[in-house]
């Protein structure tokens, strides 16, 4: 356990710290803290700038008076820090001397880097954050000049600034090599933390170190190293090189992290001047304080234009002048760009060139000429000024305004990704699609199929199996566009959002939204789309709905479950981890990362509670302000919402709704047919047909007319080609028929053929319940009603009594199916102490089978009743 976070249960909560450290009064209290020298800077409090969210909820419960009018921010220079002693270890091993402890005291400016304390998890330690302090202060009341007043360390509050790991950055992206050790500076990233959050001081360095080792994004990561010791470079032999390596970093780039795009930085150069600037101002500044002036801007790529065809012999005469005359800037000034070694490649990889921003508008009209040919950097433009005779005297007269900010460069790396981008997205600005789709290619061409017989029987067997799924699926083109462009929109936006998408069993969500996230994943590694980081939640593979919150939680912080394991950690812990990262609460937001993640939640119906507040939360959580979470739920009911959910559930899902209708019966012909395709690859003239035309859609037309599911027909088929392939002949349209009644004749069909007319009227009342409710398990009230209401619907037949039965004779009919298991019902304790009617059943045998087995015996009536 790490010092600082208290130590949970020893029994239930075993294992299960908090995920997130959160402020405690043990942190406070093992802290020493006071600012160092005297105030800088004091103005009237910025509620935008200068509070938390829970300071503002503090001061609106505790606040008297004039609260806007009573506070103001006080800023300093630097602050001391002392953390607990702890006792020191020898490096023999031994134990430390009585009495003989180690204090960690330390003094921390503004523009020191820092190490931030990240999520303890369990016993896995992700090595820290790394940040650079912008700013600190403290909010008090305002006093007068004698008055004194008890000074809290409590109120003492920093903003950083965050560098960002590459294992930090989303999991799908553009993959890129880095340096150990290597971090990059993140763009408008800055965050107001408490200063007990601080591990230690740094290194950030702008310079190569001199043994640097090259390492890919799976070869370090936030993954920790076995028995709880450091990962640490193998080629280090000393203890000492290993401690400085730790808290020792390279920054060359800046990176937008929910884009995924790089700029050269020269950190050293950046860092020397920014600090320069943050002298306080001389009059009342409400914004100072904000860290701006720490960001960097990036430059802007001037439009392409063309030159008329008279003009390009002047237009070179004119540039050769100017660079004849210009010379090399050595001051600087504020303007400075990163020196790297792909300037070069730069000016390849974008021939429309980059430029820094221009302050006067004659300026940019003089600069405009020059756009289509290659032209001197930008710092010799103020020595042009001077120098060139052509320029007007008010031209001359007019100061540059002061550069405040780095411009940075884009490597070739991100300038590809944008031309990449700007090609996809063709067209003038207001009738530019939002997003490009690229076409399906219908197939197995992402899947390796050569390990399937030759034999085309068999090979026809494998690839009409229900788990053999195409790269795309046919007839659900629209669809997969539809959602594709909505989830791809919002990804590009950089906003939350909700996606539902309803369908009954068959008809290809979840394989089309399994293709979707295929398709996002080569966008984003091919620099096309944002990164994101993706995570599915299957309602019918966790225990309980509550677990979906782990799950998340392991997406979200980059753990690998797959690498790791899953982690140690309890539903609550998650779900505070969860509510911490995306409200910002807490003194802890986001953190560095800032990327989107979209979450599927499949069989949405398995995940509704009574108190419905799993999906709550992952409908509200999209809805909060830069949370960049996009759900994409899933559910076999298209009226689910308004049937079981409340109202404040509802509102959170959105309008995104897209529902899938059954397929028909040319669709099933084509699905099939498709399948069967990539049996003839090899050599389509000699390979011999394995199913009729006609018996294809022979099974479609029959599976089209009960439910619509693809998986019947497929199942069918399958089995046809089985039953054929000992006698390496073309199955017909007999076959088929011979297969469907051997699926009709199941036990099961045979049983429910042997029901009593109210058992199968049980047994069609809980069908009903179950699609009016949208969910499995029914109060056994709800099934007697309709039982009850289906007697006057559903005439029984002449040898049974048309009296309604009592209520004691409806458990006799439960307990008949019961011990056939047909149904179940709710046991145990907490069942027991239930009202009778309150006890859920469920259904236990296929419900699609019940369906079609009633519809047969029962005639039109119960075709209608049952929707058949």
């Amino acid at each position: 356990m790490s010092k600082g976070v208290p130590q949970t249960p020893r029994r239930s909560k075993r294992f299960q710290p908090l995920a997130t450290p959160s402020r405690k009064q043990s942190d406070i209290e093992s802290l020493r803290r006071a600012w160092s020298g005297e105030p800088i800077y004091i103005r009237p409090t910025n509620f935008n700038v200068d509070l938390l969210q829970e300071d503002r909820e503090a001061l609106e419960e505790d606040g008297d008076g004039d609260i806007d009018n009573d506070l103001e921010t006080v800023f300093y220079h630097a602050f001391e820090m002392e953390k607990a002693p702890a006792k020191k270890k020898y490096r023999g091993g031994g134990k430390a001397k009585k009495n003989e402890e180690s204090s960690s005291l330390h003094t921390y400016k503004v523009g020191d880097t820092v190490l931030i304390e990240t999520d303890t998890l369990s016993r896995i330690r992700r090595p820290p954050s790394i940040g650079i302090i912008l700013s600190m202060w403290e909010t008090r009341r305002k006093r007068e000049e004698e008055e004194e007043e008890d000074w809290d360390p409590a109120n003492m509050r920093m903003r950083i600034h965050w560098f960002l790991r590459p294992a930090e950055l989303a999991s799908i992206r553009a993959k890129r090599d880095h340096t150990k050790n290597e971090i990059y500076y993140g763009l408008r990233t800055s965050e107001i933390l408490f200063p007990e959050v601080i591990v230690g001081p740094c290194n950030v360095t702008g310079k190569l170190p001199r043994r640097a080792e090259v390492k890919s994004i799976e070869a370090w990561s936030l993954s920790p190293s076995k028995k709880g010791k450091k990962r640490m470079d193998p080629e280090d032999d000393t203890d000492d090189e290993d401690e400085e390596n730790m808290t020792t970093f390279y920054c060359h780039l800046a990176i937008d992290s929910m884009r995924g795009l790089y700029y050269n930085l020269d950190w050293d150069k950046h860092h020397e001047v920014t600090l320069a600037l943050t002298t306080p101002p001389a009059s009342v500044d409400l914004e100072w304080g904000n860290g701006t002036m720490w960001d960097v801007d990036v430059a802007k790529r001037p439009r392409k234009r063309s030159a008329p065809a008279d003009k390009p012999a002047r237009k070179k005469q004119k540039l050769e002048t100017i660079d004849s005359e210009s010379e090399p800037d050595s001051d600087g000034g504020g303007e400075f760009r990163a020196q790297s070694d792909d300037d070069d490649e730069d000016d390849d990889m974008l021939p429309d060139g980059v430029q820094e921003d221009i302050d006067s508008p004659s300026e940019a009209k003089d600069e405009e000429e020059y756009d289509t040919f290659p032209r001197t950097p930008s710092r010799s433009k103020r020595k042009r000024d001077v120098a060139t005779p052509t320029r007007s005297p008010r031209k001359q007269a007019t100061p540059r305004k002061p550069r405040t900010k780095t411009v940075v460069h884009a490597t070739p790396h991100s300038k590809a990704a944008l031309n990449q981008r700007s090609k996809l997205a063709k067209g003038t600005p207001s009738k530019r699609q939002k997003y490009t789709i690229r076409p399906q290619q219908l197939g197995y061409a992402s899947h390796d199929i050569s390990h399937l017989p030759k034999d085309p029987w068999l090979r026809a067997m494998h690839l009409l199996h229900v788990g053999s799924r195409p790269d795309a699926l046919p007839c659900r083109e629209e669809e997969f566009d539809r959602v594709l462009r909505c989830v791809g929109e919002l990804l590009e936006e950089g906003s939350g959002g909700c996606v539902y998408i309803s369908g009954v069993p068959g008809t290809g969500k979840t394989a089309t939204v399994h293709a979707i996230v295929r398709e996002l994943k080569r966008m984003a590694e091919c620099s096309e789309t944002n990164p994101f980081t993706y995570v599915e939640i299957n309602g019918l593979k966790i225990p309980e709905p509550s677990a979906a919150y782990s799950l998340l939680w392991e997406g979200v912080s980059g753990h690998d479950p797959v690498k790791n394991g899953h982690l140690r950690i309890g539903a609550k812990e998650s779900l505070n981890a969860l509510t911490r990262h995306f409200s910002g609460g807490g003194g802890r937001g986001r953190g560095p990362g800032g990327h989107a993640c979209v979450v599927l939640m499949d069989e949405l119906d398995q995940l509704v509670t009574a108190k419905q507040d799993v999906v709550y939360n992952f409908f509200n959580w999209p809805t909060l302000v830069g949370s960049k979470l996009v759900v994409i739920a899933v559910a076999n009911t298209m009226d689910l919402p308004e049937r079981v959910m409340t109202g404040r559930v509802r509102s959170r899902l959105g309008m995104i709704r897209i529902n899938f209708q059954p397929y028909t019966t040319q669709q099933l012909e084509k699905i099939v047919q498709a399948r069967l395709a990539s049996t003839k690859s090899d050599n389509k003239d000699t390979t011999p047909e394995v199913i009729a035309l006609d018996a294809i859609k022979f099974a479609a037309m029959k599976v089209s007319s009960i439910s619509g599911d693809a998986r019947r027909v497929l199942d069918i088929c399958r089995r046809t080609v089985e039953m054929v392939q000992h006698s390496r002949k073309t199955a017909r349209m007999a076959d088929v028929k011979e297969v469907i009644q051997l699926m009709q004749n199941s036990p099961t069909a045979a049983y429910l053929r042997d029901c009593s007319f109210h058992e199968r009227l049980m047994l069609a009342s809980l069908v009903k319940c179950i699609k009016r409710e949208g969910v499995e398990e029914i109060k056994w009230g709800e099934v007697q009603h309709q039982h009850l209401v289906y007697m006057n619907v559903l005439p029984s037949p002449p040898t049974d009594s048309t009296r309604k039965p009592t209520p004691g004779e409806l458990t006799l009919v439960l307990d008949s199916l019961v011990a056939s298991r047909a149904m179940l019902v709710e046991e145990g304790a907490a069942a027991a102490r239930k009202p009778e009617g309150d006890r859920l059943v469920i259904l236990n045998i296929e419900q699609t089978e019940v369906e079609r087995v009633l519809s047969e015996v029962g005639g039109q009536r119960w075709k209608n009743v049952l929707s058949t």
